[in-house]
């Protein structure tokens, strides 16, 4: 899309899943990419898959160290002059019951998914004020719309998503920068692998959900399709995202039908 011809596109989370897909289809439209998260390998071998991976620029980063936000922002001014884009991709899943959760496992997963993505968003929002122009696109979940077996801190984060950025979107408005939100449902990535377990540890297993979930491709072209669009937000998935409506306007069923799903 021409559209996205050299602007400057900030992924988080581009390492692997959804955020190295995301790399991969604005490289493909001419975008200039910077990936961020916090394997610095990882984000070379991505680099190294794109179309134009002269445009693009590796900037390692954790969402768990937002003390370290504004020098990062400096980087890309410093390197790009703007901000076009901010995919806000980065996080982490969960598997395990809520009553077997430790206190800290909730707490390291709303600083990396909720915590780390505000800071980081907060430390853009400047530069495209200044722009007059920008942005926003905060990666969900179906998670964020309802509440799942071994979710709690995942879920609980993702809501919290959901209306950090509604609010930013009617904010910023003014200042012509757009939000979309986006609410992937069973996606094919590897998210699962390093999710975290009851005892804060990896899960170490890829999920049925997952191994049978929308090919990451597809998950990524209706996403771009949706922020080229400026749609406030989006659904993405299988017959999984009908949970959604069902929800809304047959909530009786909805809670049966959820009741009897795998966590995995």
């Amino acid at each position: 899309m021409s559209e996205f011809l050299d602007k400057v596109v900030w992924v988080t989370g581009a390492s692997s899943g959804i955020g190295a897909e995301v790399a991969r289809q604005f490289s493909l439209s001419g975008s200039i990419l910077v990936l961020s998260a916090r394997n610095e390998d990882k984000l070379k071998d991505v680099q190294k898959s794109l179309k134009n991976p002269e445009k693009s620029f590796v900037l390692p980063l954790d969402l768990e160290k937002s003390e370290n936000f504004a020098q990062k922002v400096d980087e890309v001014i410093a390197k790009y002059g703007r901000i076009d884009y901010l995919v806000n991709n980065g996080g982490v899943s969960q598997r395990g019951e809520a009553a077997d959760t430790p206190i800290e496992v909730d707490r390291k997963i709303m600083e990396i998914n909720y915590f780390g993505t505000v800071a980081l968003t907060k430390a853009v929002i400047p530069v495209m004020r200044k722009q007059q122009s920008g942005h926003i696109i905060a990666i969900s979940s179906i998670a964020g719309k309802f509440g799942f077996y071994w979710r709690s801190a995942y879920s609980a984060a993702k809501h919290a998503i959901q209306g950090f950025f509604e609010s930013v979107l009617l904010e910023e408005a003014k200042n012509n920068i757009f939000v979309t939100i986006a609410y992937p449902g069973k996606i094919n990535t590897p998210i699962s692998l390093s999710a975290i377990n009851a005892e804060g540890k990896a899960h170490g297993v890829m999920d049925h959900n997952q191994e049978t979930g929308m090919p990451v491709d597809v998950c990524v072209k209706k996403l771009i399709k949706a922020i080229s669009k400026k749609k406030k937000s989006v659904l993405i998935g299988n017959k999984e995202i009908k949970a959604v409506y069902i929800k809304r306007y047959f909530p009786s069923l909805f809670w049966k039908i959820i009741k009897k799903q795998k966590p995995v």
